[in-house]
């Protein structure tokens, strides 16, 4: 992903751009650029490739002074990273524009604008959207009129921010997929892709909806909706301090890590998704060359990562039709391997830094795989800089050492990665939209899973003077079971195992007794019956159910049964939904039994060491 800053104000606004893009860093990028246009009308503009800081000491020795301008931290999605192709572009020597997203049509749009005659110098799908405004601005004479005429021709994902040299005292900017807030100040105004960016010159915000056009001036803001009709969006006040290793108002930084996933989960999906399809050129430069003849999928990664990535193996055989094997980093890298032609290497880590994760892909380059994808979280990691493709998620900095936000993000975004592999693979549109809008519903049933806080505090009380748990799921909820007893034993140091349900009569059913709690997921999907078989095989042994159960599911509770009803969910956005009450037992039940719920003993949130 990139970053969007922009400002109109009476003072300079050079310093607050600079510190708006240093602020966006962790969201990942390649290049930074910055357009300001001076006291002369004219637009003064500086890119450079690398760093925020790179772009910095370029303004040392050539300021970029004045009163309006917009800034852009760049992750090549068209183009290779490099300063032709970095923000912000321009049309002529009058028109700047930033973007984030991806625009689809953008090629039938560039024939048509270079039988204009409009010269292209990059490689960019935003110097697309730049001509476009441009020709329609040499018709119509009004900036705002303009972009609104622009974007009513754009399929895609896209935040747009954009100056006219003619017209020096406001900015337009508009949204679809892709975020954009307002910042509102005093005889000045901003916008950014996150309101991170701005905390240092204010603490109020509107955030525009999708399909808005704004036009921002330093002493005022006019918004229309996607029907073109004025509207007025509530300006709010951010509360929260801006460092994120903040508990704020919650106990422990892993609960509110928790309590964050519906807004990391959509955060992961803007710009890469829109309402009914995913835009594969989020994930890299080349991502459809390399996706197109993709047989084999090989996933490597540790812990949490690892149970995402055993998730990810269903989809992808399910959705793709293309084989996939998931193996532990340090178990692959130490033995010898027989490659699939055209296999994509996949791995998965929060940090980036896991060492047996990076070993492993650098043993695979070597090897002959066709790509390797990275899903991470921390831009500039060694992981991200190695691969051929990456997906950042947008988990933002994860404190606690017990992983909850990074996880449920890692299968957003292997989620939209399958997707994208399985319209190369014959997908029908239909089955693809249907799956894009269950994922838009996941943040919402993420939080009224939360709002089951309490009942799951209550129900943890059960497991306080235990010593071992057992949790059970079939088919994508087995790996969300292994995640549940993950989560358990790494806090509250209770023993517990996961299985497959189908696995009970094959050696786990002998550690059943009235001493062994059995937590179970029971999503309504085509198993749901098997599994109610094996929770009857569970009670018959004189063991204690726990089960979370979906409300269509007709698991009912009795005695020794306790049915926690979880909302009805997509059987392919299930996984995601359903590691949320897991990872709430466990917290509680750590809480209870005072253990360190941060760091727990023994363990370090990257394992950089083998």
């Amino acid at each position: 992903m990139c970053g969007i800053v922009g400002a109109v104000s009476e003072r300079d606004v050079q310093g607050i751009l600079l510190e708006g893009l240093r602020r966006l860093e962790y969201r990942g990028y390649d290049s930074a650029g910055m357009a300001v246009i001076g006291g002369d009308h004219s637009v003064q503009r500086a890119r450079e490739v690398g760093k925020v800081a790179a772009l910095g000491d370029a303004m040392k020795a050539n300021p970029l002074a004045g009163h309006l301008g917009i800034a852009h931290t760049r992750w090549a999605t068209h183009g290779e990273p490099s300063q032709i192709n970095a923000h912000p572009h321009m049309s002529g020597e009058r028109l700047a524009i930033v973007h984030n997203g991806i625009i689809e049509n953008y090629q039938e749009l560039r024939e048509e604008l270079r039988a204009d005659g409009f010269e292209f110098t990059s490689q960019t799908d935003t110097e697309v959207v730049a001509h476009l405004i441009e020709k329609n601005y040499r018709a119509l004479c009004n900036l705002h009129d303009s972009v609104r005429a622009a974007i009513a021709r754009l399929r895609g994902a896209y935040a747009l921010a954009v100056v006219h040299a003619d017209e020096p005292n406001h900015m337009v900017v508009c949204r679809e997929g892709s975020p954009l807030v307002i910042g509102v100040g005093i005889g000045e105004n901003f916008i950014a892709s996150d309101q991170l960016a701005l905390l240092p010159v204010t603490d109020r915000f509107m955030f525009l909806e999708e399909g808005d056009i704004a036009d921002i001036k330093k002493d005022g803001i006019t918004i229309l909706d996607r029907e073109g009709q004025s509207v007025e969006r509530e300006v709010t006040r951010f509360e929260h301090g801006a460092d994120s290793a903040d508990k704020g108002e919650y106990r422990h930084f892993m609960l509110k890590e928790i309590y964050e996933q519906p807004k990391v989960i959509k955060a992961t999906m803007e710009g890469r998704v829109t309402k009914t399809r995913v835009l594969e050129q989020a994930l890299g430069t080349e991502a459809a060359n390399l996706l197109e003849n993709v047989r084999h999928v090989q996933i490597i990664a540790c812990g949490t990562s690892y149970h995402a990535g055993m998730v990810a193996r269903y989809w992808i055989e399910e959705l793709a039709g293309v084989a996939c094997s998931v193996e532990v980093a340090s178990e692959f890298r130490y033995r010898k391997h027989v490659i699939q032609q055209d296999t994509l290497f996949l791995c998965i880590s929060q940090s980036g830094e896991t060492a047996d994760t990076l070993a492993a892909l650098r043993q695979a380059k070597k090897a002959g795989f066709r790509a390797a994808l990275a899903i991470c979280n921390v831009p500039g990691s060694s992981l991200v800089r190695e691969s051929d493709l990456v997906i950042m998620t947008q988990a933002g900095p994860e404190i606690g050492v017990a992983s909850t936000k990074a996880f449920t993000t890692q299968l957003t975004a292997l989620l939209i990665f399958t997707l994208a592999l399985a319209r190369h693979n014959g997908l029908p549109e239909e089955q693809e939209a249907e799956i894009i809008e269950a994922l838009h519903l996941v943040p919402g049933q993420v939080s009224d899973v939360l709002a089951l806080d309490g009942e799951i505090a209550e129900m943890s009380k059960a497991f306080m003077d235990k010593n071992h748990s057992l949790f059970l799921g079939r088919g994508s909820q087995f790996p969300v079971a292994l995640e549940g007893a993950l989560k358990l034993k790494e806090i509250s140091y209770i023993h517990a195992e996961a299985y497959p349900a189908g696995e009970l009569k094959h050696g786990p059913l002998a550690l059943v007794d009235s001493e062994m709690p059995v937590v179970t997921v029971a999503p309504n999907n085509d198993l749901v019956e098997k599994l109610k078989s094996n929770l009857e095989e569970v009670r018959a042994r004189g063991g204690e159910l726990f089960v979370f159960a979906d409300r269509k599911a007709d698991v009912k509770a009795e005695d020794g049964i306790h049915v926690m009803q979880i909302p009805s969910v997509h059987p392919i956005t299930a996984p995601i939904v359903y590691t949320v009450p897991l990872q709430l037992l466990s917290y509680h039940v750590a809480v209870l039994k005072g253990t360190d719920v941060d760091q727990p003993r023994n363990l370090a949130k990257s394992v950089t060491v083998e």
